[in-house]
């Protein structure tokens, strides 16, 4: 199996906290069980150095693993954050030990 990092980019509009929003994020968390490596945590305030999104913020971001960079992306596309507008940018981790 393979890690990956999930960085969430949210529309600059994006409201944090509804009820709704919360339990969303927590029910497709639970979804990825043991494989969710770490949950991460949401990310209020965010600055940018060279090029990114305009229309979006760094709104997190999560460790999972899975077995191919497909499968990480198949599971991305289930973020609640896409139905807000938003994103998430996939990368692969390296062991660089």
């Amino acid at each position: 199996m393979f890690e990956f990092v999930f960085a969430y980019r949210m529309p600059k509009n994006y409201q944090m906290g509804d009820k709704a929003t919360r339990e969303a994020w927590q029910a497709w968390f639970a979804s990825m069980g043991d494989d969710l490596l770490d949950i991460g945590k949401p990310a209020k305030a965010a600055e940018t150095v060279g090029r990114s999104g305009n229309a979006t913020w760094l709104g997190g971001f999560s460790i999972i693993r899975a077995n191919s960079a497909k499968e990480a992306l198949e599971i991305a596309g289930r973020c609640p954050g896409l139905a807000s507008g938003g994103g998430v940018e996939v990368g692969s981790l390296v062991n660089i030990r």
